[in-house]
């Protein structure tokens, strides 16, 4: 099914392409808006006496300021055309309609359609378009005869009469502009698809819901899902206000979810959700009990409409006013939708006269809504991804610190035993200790024998192999874990210290005592710890500045 949809797309579009290239230009277009009068329809009323300028046609009035029912409508008289003309009117809710064509011999013809079958004239952006049938004179009046109108926009809405290249151009502007935005909806769809997929936010979904439906829109209200799917125009025409609908609702939802909570406080929230479920009841309402009291139910349903749009406004402005940019590139977006929504409201409440424009601008600015959108949803997850870098800069930077010596910046005792302990190859444990540093502060102060603890530091550093373990394990005491091969690394550290110029010419010396040994276990560190703690104590009884073994101890 889908694919003979699609099948049947790709040929409309290549015929109305093949139409415009290989058409001969016409030696005069035609693109007349015609004049209309009209009348309500009698049981006993017959077209050819309606005719002419007589019938007591009104023709001063709005005709939706005339209630639902049947009518006659009357248009002027038609000016010379050349051959295959077709008059083009806006799709309405009606049970059928029945076109009239007086010729200038007098001769009448006709053809129509009911609601069923309105599908066969049915033309991209929602239009009739019913060619007027050959005869031996030109068309001189034309008048319709519609059966079960709704007339919630008027009975016969804006009829033109076209020359066959001016609606082949129609139709190929249409067919250009619908794919351009089906194009873009579907292309923001899978993006926000795969998106959503990879980085899980709960805005993702209602977004692309608010896409889907708006695709599902523009092909109802376009006529091309009539078109392709024969559908009945009243089933389409209540079709088009449930998807519109959603599609609101849809895109409530995701501004609720995409603002942070301090957009949306207090009573936003619940007001969003109660307009939400408001407009959800007036659209079923409307697709089930239409055309029931239909002004009714047409007026509830702009109202919910305009009462949903109403809500935007305090959601864009506390999301301009808000901290984050990307709240501001929203709020920009759904701008113009807002006004172009406001604009489709009151056409509906008929504040405006019916537009083409106005009644397809919602696609319009929905379009830009959803790139905008698309835009700060970017900007957003950008910010999101900066957050999560900055939160794993500073969880590691916190570790860096819990781990290491804030003065030397060595590892410190805990760290040192945690990466230690376990080690069950033979490891080489050297423990360093700085001879007299209680006369070094007591000489220096405590800020400059925190000097002489940096530069100390920097010279184990500069002693010990790349993959030794080097920490400040106390005051003045130095921990060096180093592989068992490492057998000659005490003397150099020794040398080292012996060779590094301390602060103020300082003479500064250094006790070692050393040990080999295995550390499966926290027993076993404890053990060659003690046996490396006497080797650095024999040091110091042995008269300091001087590296002891534990088996020389």
């Amino acid at each position: 099914m889908f694919g003979r949809l699609i099948d049947r797309i790709v040929a409309a579009l290549v015929v109305t392409l093949m139409a415009l290239a290989l058409s001969p230009a016409a030696s005069a277009s035609t693109n007349l808006l015609l004049h209309t009068c009209f009348r309500p329809a009698a049981d006993d009323d017959r077209a050819e006496r309606l005719f002419g300028s007589g019938g007591d046609f009104d023709c001063t009035r709005a005709q939706r300021a005339a209630p639902p029912g049947d009518y006659w409508v009357r248009s002027q008289l038609l000016p010379p055309s050349g051959p295959g003309v077709a008059v083009r009117s806006g799709s309405l809710w009606q049970d059928s309609l029945t076109l009239y064509v007086r010729y200038a011999d007098g001769s009448i013809r006709s053809l129509g359609f009911t609601s069923a079958s309105a599908w066969r004239y049915l033309q991209l952006g929602a239009a009739f378009e019913l060619p007027l049938p050959p005869g031996s004179a030109r068309p001189v009046q034309l008048l319709w005869h519609v059966r079960g109108a709704a007339n919630l926009r008027g009975l016969v809405l804006q009829p033109q009469l076209l020359s066959p290249d001016v609606s082949q151009r129609y139709s190929l502007q249409l067919t250009a502009f619908y794919a351009g935005f089906v194009g873009l909806a579907v292309a923001l769809l899978i993006f926000n698809i795969a998106l959503g997929a990879a980085l899980r936010q709960r805005f993702h979904l209602p977004y692309c819901a608010m896409v889907l439906f708006l695709i599902g829109y523009a092909g109802s209200s376009s006529g091309l899902a009539g078109q392709m799917l024969e559908l009945d125009n009243n089933l389409r025409l209540r079709l088009n206000v449930f998807l519109l609908a959603v599609t609101l609702c849809s895109a409530m939802m995701f501004a609720r979810r995409f603002f942070t909570p301090q957009v949306t406080r207090g009573w936003l929230r619940p007001a969003i959700d109660i307009a939400t479920i408001a407009l959800l009841a007036a659209s079923l309402a409307y697709v089930v009990f239409m055309p029931l009291h239909v002004r009714l139910l047409d007026r509830v349903m702009s109202l919910s409409f305009f009462a949903t749009l109403l809500l935007t406004l305090p959601l864009l402005w506390r999301g301009w006013h808000a901290e984050d940019r990307y709240a501001r590139v929203f709020a920009f977006a759904w701008g113009l939708p807002l006004l172009t929504a406001t604009a489709r409201v009151l056409q509906a409440l008929g504040v405006l006269q019916w537009s083409f424009w106005i009644d397809n601008s919602t696609l319009i600015a929905m379009a830009l809504e959803a790139g905008c959108s698309a835009l700060a949803i970017a900007w957003r997850i950008k910010q999101l991804n900066e957050d999560c870098d900055q939160a794993r800069e500073q969880e590691m930077l916190a570790r860096l610190l819990a781990d290491s010596d804030p003065l030397t910046g060595l590892m410190n005792r805990r760290s040192f035993l945690r990466e230690t302990i376990g080690r069950v190859e033979p490891h080489v444990l050297v423990l360093v200790d700085i001879d007299h540093f209680k006369r070094v502060n007591e000489t220096l102060g405590h800020d400059g024998g925190d000097q002489v603890l940096r530069v100390f530091a920097d010279a184990l550093r500069q002693a010990v192999p790349a993959e030794a373990l080097l920490a400040r394990i106390g005051g003045e005491e130095f921990a060096v874990l180093a592989p068992a091969s490492a057998t000659t690394m005490p003397e150099r550290i020794l040398t080292q210290i012996r060779a590094t110029p301390m602060p103020f010419d300082l003479a500064v010396t250094a006790s070692l005592g050393s040990e080999r040994g295995a550390i499966a276990d926290e027993a076993a560190w404890k053990l060659l710890y003690r046996r490396a703690d006497d080797a650095l104590f024999a040091a110091k009884r042995a008269g300091r500045d001087r590296l002891r073994w534990a088996e020389a101890a």
